[in-house]
């Protein structure tokens, strides 16, 4: 199977120059790889000093990029639903040209983007995936997609395909009102299958890795922080925080002498705070990072002797630990969330669990179906959550 590393951070840290050269790093060591923006402001290609296509291009040996256009995937993989809408919006008198436009709706790039990871994954034709995420909130909601998606397939769309097949005839004789039709609805339960599929891989801590980009300033590291958070909250394991442009030792003295005191500060904080999580450093060049040559010179800063496409930290975003009185305990790491921040609520098979602005529909694992939960804490920094023996009668439901 091949492994995905995913590189997200706060716009303007250098995740695209990171993500390029640690793929080029990687097909240097022999590992087929490619690599691919999902940000809708693609840099990669000015990285790599020529253009990317919405398909994959080679860029050198075991090497490939790519950057998608939404366009041109909704074009690949919304045929159906993308007609429908085109001509529900031609029907309220939207003129041809921006029916076409309005045709992609919010949240498409970023299914976009898992649908080529699927793609690329199950060809065959790569050990690696490397993706140059869009900047932190954009990555969050990208990330967050599936669970969004499966939680709609599970309780709207059953309840609106069956309102569409009674109405159906009825409409079409009274008005030329569009209605999807059942191959409309196969589309669209076929995309989101096929997001569940890349869901399972992501939220797989020994097929992918998320690596968090930062540079040693308070405001980049916090927003890290709240990411760390929220990544673990969704299920996805961090192993690598990269901490880019670090001043070196020369700037000890001299105009950046301030600032290089301000780095090494912030560098121990992250170090402390991101435990047990490798920190990777990147010096601060001299020049601009563009072209082979100069990412082949931060790929070997970056990673030295180690394997990009390595597991780099075996941490776990949640475990689920059994106790001798038959009871269950769910623990999930959610580092830098405050007690207070918190709110839980027990659905049936899921639990939601709100931090900040983010919520989370959990989605049980089977062991803890037909449970109650008895009490919940924090403690430290993962949140343990205390589900009761099965009730007498209940069992877990066959896969």
């Amino acid at each position: 199977m091949p492994r995905i590393v995913l590189f997200t951070g706060k716009g303007g840290v250098g995740k695209t120059t990171v993500a390029a050269a640690t793929a080029l790093q990687a097909a240097r060591r022999g590992h087929r790889t490619i690599v691919l923006s999902t940000d809708p402001a693609h840099s990669l290609g000015d990285v790599f000093d020529r253009p990317l296509e919405p398909e994959p291009i080679r860029l050198g040996e075991k090497l490939d990029g790519q950057e998608i256009d939404i366009y041109y995937s909704v074009a690949q993989y919304w045929g159906k639903l993308q007609e429908y809408l085109r001509t529900l919006f031609q029907w309220r008198g939207v003129n041809e040209v921006f029916a076409e436009e309005m045709s992609v709706l919010p949240g498409m790039e970023e299914v976009a983007g898992f649908l080529w990871v699927r793609q690329h994954v199950f060809s065959g034709n790569y050990d690696l995936v490397v993706i140059d995420a869009a900047p932190t909130g954009e990555t969050l909601r990208f990330l967050s997609l599936p669970d969004v998606g499966r939680w709609w397939m599970e309780k709207l769309f059953p309840i609106h395909r069956r309102f569409a097949r009674v109405l159906r005839p009825a409409v079409t004789r009274v008005s030329d009102l569009p209605v999807p039709q059942e191959e409309t609805y196969d589309a669209a339960e076929g995309l989101f299958r096929q997001l569940d599929e890349i869901h399972a891989l992501f939220t797989d801590a020994e097929t992918t890795s998320v690596r968090l980009v930062l540079n040693p300033e308070s405001v980049v590291v916090q927003e890290s922080q709240r990411a760390y958070t929220y990544l673990n909250l969704f299920g996805y394991a961090i192993d690598a925080v990269v901490l880019n442009r670090m001043l070196p030792a020369e700037a000890e003295t001299g105009y950046f002498a301030n600032m290089r005191r301000a780095q090494l500060l912030q560098r121990e904080a992250i170090r402390q705070s991101f435990a047990p999580l490798p920190l990777m450093e990147v010096p601060f060049f001299p020049h601009e990072v563009i072209g082979r040559e100069q990412l082949g010179a931060m790929g070997a800063a970056l990673y030295g002797d180690r394997d990009p496409r390595a597991r780099l930290c075996q941490e776990r975003p949640f475990e689920i630990r059994v106790q001798e009185d038959g009871s269950v305990e769910l623990v999930l790491v959610l580092p830098f969330a405050r007690k207070e921040q918190i709110d839980l609520a027990h659905h049936a098979n899921e639990i939601v669990i709100t931090v900040g602005n983010f919520r989370r529909n959990f989605h049980l694992p089977r062991v803890l179906y037909g449970r109650s939960i008895l009490k919940a804490r924090m403690q430290g920094n993962r949140l343990h959550v205390r589900f009761g023996p099965r009730a007498a009668g209940s069992a877990a439901p066959a896969p």
